[in-house]
């Protein structure tokens, strides 16, 4: 028998939002590891909001997942991330949020991220997420893979101007560029004077470059650092994360022929760590045959999996181009998104018998 649409709401209306989240969603293992990882940063947050005066501010807890959500489900902006909390049961499941509290301004980001960079927040927050006993057991500690990605500034060519010029650019203006030299030493841009002008693969382009060094065996990031490009960031970057890793002796991170460079082999032999960059010849002085370490094909093969995180984070995560200027807030945004992307990784790595 055919039922008839009800048009008239109710007055009252009782929802469970627990009930509405499937039992294997991969979010509840996502949230139980996010919780630890926040509960480990509580003093952090206390030292950050620690004013007596003013209204209670929104939990940075909350803040935290919800930018997590941003790269987990692609929203392009912190105004659309409000609007679907506000709908979004999944959302308010995940965030905290009951069904009858309301979403937050979108402004709010803004004051609440200058906070989160004063207290290095979301590189703290994948330490953190790392260091959980649970996740630690997966990460190799032995075999690493190093590698970097142009992450392209939130600036137009027609900003990129002669430093101490009067020529105003930008705003749809007419500019003619045709026959000018245009380079970082002499030239800079209005719009986000820390973007630098870098030619990888593609036209030179106005960019960040984000490294990341990747453990083997389940190709997780335990390594982050954003720098300005130039030429010899990637391999100043991969000496500083293999040396806040604590690396240890015997390790073997690998690369490709970018960091073939005779200082930075030297640099990580004087750590005690074995180096496996790709060789640009198999000869060496007077032709003869180089022989690689042990472990140099493995490496050479695990580490093309870093392009991996690269992928999702350029295109799920939205860092492609980032939409933050100067070189905090876009490592920040350039941090979390990779810590999201070891979230979303860790569900199919942990089993149930993992979980509280």
């Amino acid at each position: 028998m055919r039922d008839r649409e009800q048009r008239c709401g109710e007055l009252f209306s009782y929802v469970d939002i627990e009930a509405r989240i499937r039992a294997d969603h991969p979010l509840r293992t996502i949230k139980v590891l996010i919780a630890e990882a926040l509960d480990a940063l509580s003093g952090d947050f206390e030292a950050l909001y620690a004013d007596t005066v003013g209204r209670p501010s929104i939990p940075p807890e909350r803040l935290l997942r919800v930018m997590l959500l941003q790269a987990f489900y692609s929203v392009r902006s912190e105004r659309q991330l409000m609007e679907r909390l506000e709908f979004d049961l999944l959302f308010r499941w995940f965030v905290g949020l009951s069904s009858d509290e309301r979403s937050w301004d979108a402004s709010t980001f803004s004051k609440n991220r200058e906070r989160f960079l004063g207290g290095d927040i979301a590189a703290k927050f994948l330490a953190a997420v790392l260091a959980n006993p649970r996740v630690t057991r997966l990460l190799s500690t032995q075999h690493f893979s190093v590698d970097d990605t142009l992450i392209e500034a939130w600036a137009g060519m027609k900003s990129f101007q002669l430093r101490d010029s009067d020529r105003q650019g930008g705003g749809g203006a007419p500019e003619d560029f045709r026959g000018e030299r245009r380079l970082n030493a002499t030239h800079v841009s209005t719009t986000d004077p820390e973007a630098r002008l870098y030619r990888k693969g593609k036209p030179a382009q106005l960019c960040y470059m984000g490294h990341v060094l990747m453990e083997n065996r389940n190709g997780l990031a335990v390594g982050t650092h954003l720098t300005q490009a130039n030429g010899t960031a990637e391999r100043e970057a991969a000496l500083t994360m293999v040396h806040e890793a604590a690396l240890g002796a015997g390790a073997t991170p690998g690369a490709d022929k970018a960091y073939n460079a005779w200082r930075f082999r030297q640099a990580l032999r004087d750590r005690n760590v074995v180096p496996h960059v790709a060789l640009r010849s198999d000869t060496g002085w007077g032709g003869a045959k180089i022989i690689p370490p042990p472990g140099y094909e493995a490496s050479q093969r695990h580490r093309k999996r870093i392009e991996e995180i690269f992928g999702w984070v350029k295109t799920v995560a939205g860092q492609a181009k980032t939409k933050f200027r100067g070189l905090g807030r876009v490592a920040h945004g350039f941090d979390l998104a990779v810590a999201a992307y070891n979230l979303i990784r860790l569900p199919k790595l942990l089993s149930v018998g993992d979980l509280p």
